[in-house]
Order: C-alpha cells, then structure tokens, then sequence
C-alpha cells in the first residue's frame, strides 16, 4: 500500500516537473504580497496555503469549463520561492495534456473575485503575472445624469418663482399700509383746519343764523 502511494507521488513528482516549469509556455507565475496586504495580520503561506489556491484554481477551472471535473492534482505547481511567488499549469482531466493558456486565463478572470477572498487578498496583491488585474464595473447612477440636471434646473426655477410671488406679495401689503399711512395722515390734517383744537365752535353757527334773520 505504502509503496504504491510513494510511486504515485513520485510519479506525480516527475510529471510536475517536466510539464511545469519556469517561463512554461502555457504556465503562469503567481507573486503573493501577504505582509504588505495584512500586516500585522498577515498569515504563514505554507502547504497548506498551497493547496488551498490549487483547489480555488480547480473551482476556476470547473467554472469555466463545467464539462471538465477537474481535481487538485490538475493544478501542478513548481518553482516555488520563500517570497512566495511559483509557477503553474493546468493539465486536462483525461490525459497529462495541459490546458490551453487562453483558457487558464480566462477561468482565472473569471473567478477572480472568489480566489483574491479565499487568500483575503486583491488584484495588486495576488498577481498572475500576464493576467490584467479584473476592472471593476463601471457605476452606473440609479438616476441618470441628465434627469438629475433636469431636475437642479426645475428647482432653480421654481426657486426664482416663489421668490418673485413672494416679492410680488410683499410689495403690495407695503403700498397698502402707505396708503393707509396717507389717508390717516390727510384725515388728521381735515380735523385741524377746522379747529385749532380739533372741537367745532357752534357759537359762529349762531352769529351766522341771526345775521340771516
């Protein structure tokens, strides 16, 4: 039993070394910045950090490709540095053929946002070298821009209304009270003519009555 587990890892070994290697024409290289992403909270990359990104790139590679049920053991990776960064490739289900560097990138921009949250990392700080950092959708107001313009104009408008009305109104109750002011001031004005002391004198009434007779 033992030794036929150590003949398929050695077996799996050597596959990995010939058909993964550096500069590999359908590998890519990943570089992970950890300590710069996490600081103090950075996490130790190690083989079991190592597996998780092979089984995050056999989700990518069956979400890309959902008639292929692909494994971690179809994730080989060589060339691995203690600055964290390796090489990898992708090889077929069925055979030690390796999937098309095309597709790899692809499944890769496809899952982009489940594999840089598994590892609590971004495009800047888990770089497939060769692969463009995934471009975050545009955003897209809920109100479009030229109904939001409409409508500051409206207000400006229906602002500068209110204000004329409100002027408008204004004005009107201050000619009233002038008015008003005028007319009081006349009427004093008629009630002194006749009288210094503003009492009518009945006595020239009289005098004027006789003289008649």
């Amino acid at each position: 039993m033992w030794e036929k587990a150590t003949i398929l890892l050695f077996v799996a070994c050597a596959l990995a070394q010939d058909l993964c290697s550096p500069g590999a024409s359908d590998g890519y290289k990943v570089r992970l910045s950890i300590k710069t992403a996490l600081d103090d909270q950075a996490y130790e990359w190690n083989t079991n950090e190592l597996f998780l990104f092979r089984a995050a790139l056999a989700y990518a590679m069956r979400s890309y490709l959902p008639d292929q049920h692909f494994e971690v053991s179809n994730i080989l990776i060589c060339d691995e540095t203690p600055r964290v960064s390796f090489w990898f490739v992708v090889t077929s289900v069925n055979s030690a053929t390796l999937i098309k560097k095309e597709d790899v990138e692809n499944a890769v921009r496809k899952s982009r946002s489940r594999i840089n949250s598994a590892f609590l990392l971004s495009d800047q700080t888990l770089e497939f070298v060769g692969i463009a950092p995934t471009l975050a959708a545009p955003f897209v107001p809920a109100t479009p821009p030229w109904l939001i313009a409409f409508g500051v104009v409206m207000g400006v408008v229906g602002a500068g209304i209110v204000y004329f009305l409100v002027s408008a109104v204004l004005q009107r109750k201050r000619k009233k009270k002038g008015k008003m002011a005028d007319d009081e001031a006349r009427a004093e004005r008629g009630i002194s003519g006749e009288n210094g002391s503003g009492i009518y004198n009945t006595s020239f009434s009289d005098e004027e009555k006789m003289t008649e007779m």
